[in-house]
């Protein structure tokens, strides 16, 4: 057996050394990742969080200031690593650390049973996102939309999208005579199958402005 000149590779030095077997190591390891303050105010689904050490995408968040005690932010977060969820609360004026990842703007291009195709709007490099990376985002989406998507180590771990999408209204029932923008709302149904309430003077075919963060209308497009 030939020698091996490496000590700190080898389980003994001399004629018979060997080389020991490679450490296996976490797929992310939390000295890699670059942190930044932000309050948790700002947090939104999408942006990538540590807690207690590893790294989390948030999944939902909930603003709540209680009749008495400070106001605090209910958050669902995905560990990245393992895949489960952890729900946690946060006080409103308390920061958290934002993970520093990499940014690259997508455009959505098509879904089948493996996940949604993007194309990178940089390299023209085409992707697949699995949905569990994906959750809800392909709801605010109609083909050939851009999204920021956050990739760490290469791995795309979520999706960040504007604040308001805009989409077409492809299913609602007829106005209600004497119904006003404020009195009532009926449902819709968008090009994307995201269902939402609408004032009763929107009909098929008319975009309108819907909010990500809850899918709620917000005006016409």
């Amino acid at each position: 057996m030939p020698r091996v000149r490496d000590p700190a590779a080898c389980r003994f030095w001399g004629p018979y050394a060997y080389h020991r077997p490679p450490e296996r190591r976490p797929r992310f390891r939390t000295s890699q990742i670059r942190v930044r303050p932000m309050k948790a105010t700002e947090l939104k689904p999408g942006v990538a969080v540590t807690l207690d050490g590893k790294l989390y995408v948030i999944v939902k968040t909930e603003h709540t200031k209680p009749g008495k005690g400070p106001a605090y932010v209910q958050i669902k977060a995905k560990d990245v690593a393992l895949g489960g969820h952890i729900e946690k609360r946060i006080n409103s004026s308390d920061n958290v650390e934002a993970a520093t990842v990499d940014r690259r703007q997508m455009e959505y291009l098509y879904s089948d049973n493996d996940g949604a195709t993007f194309m990178d709007m940089e390299d023209y490099d085409q992707r697949v996102i699995t949905a569990d990376v994906l959750g809800d985002a392909l709801l605010f989406m109609a083909p050939n939309a851009s999204a920021t998507v956050l990739c760490y180590q290469g791995n795309p771990i979520s999706l960040e999208l504007p604040a308001s999408v805009e989409l077409e209204v492809t299913d609602t029932p007829p106005g209600i005579k004497g119904a006003t923008a404020t009195n009532q709302l009926k449902e819709a149904t968008c090009e994307t199958g995201l269902k939402t309430k609408v004032p009763p003077f929107i009909t098929i075919g008319e975009k309108i402005k819907v909010s990500t963060a809850d899918g709620s209308y917000q005006s016409r497009a």
